[in-house]
């Protein structure tokens, strides 16, 4: 098999694989694969793990809290917040559901006191049209 080049990019980290022979993902169509002379792709990589294997038929799991995949003229480019890389189905999915978990529930976190913030704003916007706020 003709081989391609796999560039991941979080924010911290920056790998350049070279010799990789496949490639498998999840977006929301579905489960899907990339192979050497695949046509331009651009898709939205759910959460969870994906895979690819190199020249030496070597598995490695891939684990993403959502990324972007970006694939054009034999080159795969993956950018994500955070990701995680190991030969072992076990470990990495156990890492995914501590480390990546624990991540996306602080989102989470903040995302519903951003929206309480907002919500208590437009309250206090209501208030201030209707002249009931400085009032004792």
């Amino acid at each position: 098999m003709r081989p391609f080049i796999l560039h991941l990019q979080s924010a911290t980290q920056f790998q350049r694989i070279e010799g990789v022979t496949s490639f498998v993902g999840e977006d929301r169509s579905g489960q899907f694969g990339i192979l050497a002379g695949h046509a331009r792709m651009i898709t939205s990589l759910a959460f969870g793990l994906a895979r690819y294997r190199t020249v030496e038929n070597v598995w490695n799991y891939l684990a993403l809290p959502g990324a972007l995949l970006y694939f054009v003229d034999d080159r795969l480019a993956i950018n994500t917040r955070r990701y995680l890389i190991d030969t072992d189905y076990q470990r990495i999915s156990s890492a995914l559901e501590e480390q990546l978990g624990m991540e996306e529930e602080k989102l989470r976190g903040m995302k519903e006191s951003l929206h309480r913030l907002e919500a208590e704003m437009f309250k206090r916007l209501q208030r201030m049209e209707r002249g009931e706020e400085g009032s004792p």
